[in-house]
């Protein structure tokens, strides 16, 4: 049976209105409905408020290790310190190092540019951070609805997004309802906004239907594999940030690495290849293994004997928005909005996201607040879109604007470009570079 078969003999769907759902329970949307009850804390009135997360908790479907730039969370929730949240290791040094084969160059810290510099940041467990963003979402009154995943996008007579509905349970594999199925709900919003992620499976339906990305340069995205190690007392730096460019990826590949030394004896080791490569026989997850069997890779991973004694305690791969400014798509269309990696909000320069997601969240709440406290529904949240280019967000993302351009050319060319333009120009180029 098709899903349109099930609807007809099962349905209707139960349905339940909010003002706002958000598809979604990472960084970005739990910052969406976050700022959404503060403001009606604040201005004495109600919003309603719904996240859905396909995960079995907020934060399941997370890599955890990544540095955090806290600016965002501290304009989110300005005494994060005094409420708990979990910022336990700052950056305490921090090297770039270009590898060969057997050898490894550093370049001194006062070389690096702003954008590669973590003074004041923190090396967080992501995982760990978006479930005490949950818990504060709960403590504001949001309702979280985990394990269920938002399926189809549900539209209006006019072609507006009215909410989400999730999946059918109980379906057997070929494809006919089982003794335990329960047929999917409906959630209906104001507005609604698409926080999934990398290549959301409805952001890209709605981008698509919407045209949302017509003007833009093509998007370009990243996989990047990450492992979690326990690594021995005497080779673990706390605060420790590495990032590595060169071996083992070829000169016209785009890639890079990183170590993170967090808390409690753990390492955080990543890998990111550019989708775009050209030789059909490179493969990712080997270029990762290969990465970590070199001198100033493995070194972390052994002890005094020089035994891989380190213990891997997770791993896990993800995609990664990787565009930047440029091929960022509309954010807006009538019903509801793109947040986070979801639209592709990424820093590539400065190797984050989280900051950035937090705070489009917090941008698309304020505008669907005010449109909602208008009476509002269904229609396009122009003020989003606006506040974004007034914001340090657009900024900081229009400062690297070519950074990922650049390397189309090769390593050696977007190294010494993006060396020109982010540490001699700080970021303020007067030209833009296309990738098409």
């Amino acid at each position: 049976m098709t899903p349109q078969d099930i609807l007809t003999q099962h349905g209707p769907r139960e349905s339940m209105d909010y003002d706002v759902v958000v598809v979604g329970g990472g960084p970005a949307g739990l910052a969406t409905a976050i700022r959404l009850k503060q403001l009606a804390a604040e201005k004495g009135t109600d919003a309603s408020v719904v996240v859905l997360e396909k995960g079995s908790e907020p934060g399941a479907h997370i890599l955890s290790g990544a540095v955090l730039d806290p600016k965002s969370l501290t304009e989110l929730f300005p005494n994060w310190k005094a409420m708990g949240a979990p910022l336990n290791q700052p950056v305490t040094d921090e090297a770039m190092i270009f590898l060969s084969e057997t050898s490894g160059y550093r370049t001194p810290n006062f070389m690096l540019p702003e954008c590669s510099q973590n003074h004041g940041n923190y090396i967080i467990s992501l995982g760990a951070l978006t479930r005490w963003l949950a818990e504060q979402a709960e403590a504001l009154g949001v309702e979280i609805f985990p394990g269920f995943a938002a399926a189809e996008v549900l539209y209006d007579d006019a072609g507006a997004v009215k909410g989400v509905a999730t999946g059918n349970m109980g379906i057997e594999k070929n494809g006919e309802p089982g003794p335990n199925f329960q047929i999917g709900m409906e959630l209906l919003g104001k507005y609604t906004v698409f926080a999934e992620g990398s290549r959301g499976h409805l952001g890209k339906q709605v981008i698509e239907k919407f045209k949302l990305d017509e003007g833009c340069e093509p998007q370009s995205y990243a996989i990047g594999i990450k492992e979690l190690w326990q690594a021995e007392p005497s080779r673990h730096e706390p605060g420790l940030v590495v990032h590595t460019a060169g071996w083992p990826m070829e000169n016209d590949t785009y890639g890079g690495s990183f170590l993170y030394h967090m808390e409690d004896n753990k390492i955080a080791l990543g890998f990111i290849t550019g989708l775009n490569y050209a030789n059909p026989y490179l493969s990712p997850f080997e270029e990762f293994q290969r990465w970590k069997t070199h001198p100033n890779i493995r070194w972390y991973l052994e002890n005094e004997q020089g035994e891989v004694t380190g213990k891997r305690l997770a791993y896990g791969a993800r995609a990664i928005t990787a565009g930047g400014l440029m091929a960022l798509p509309k954010t807006v269309f009538p019903g509801g909005a793109l947040v986070g990696c979801e639209a592709g909000f990424l820093n590539v320069s400065r190797i984050k996201g989280s900051h950035t997601a937090i705070k489009s969240g917090m941008l698309a709440a304020e505008s669907a607040y005010e449109a909602v406290t208008a009476g509002r529904a269904h229609d396009e949240l122009t003020a989003y879109p606006e506040a974004f280019e007034a914001s340090w967000l657009y900024t900081e993302l229009n400062k690297s604007r070519n950074f990922k351009a650049w390397f189309k050319h090769g390593l050696t060319v977007g190294t010494l470009m993006n060396g020109l333009e982010q540490f001699g120009l700080n970021g303020r180029m007067p030209w833009t570079i296309h990738r098409d």
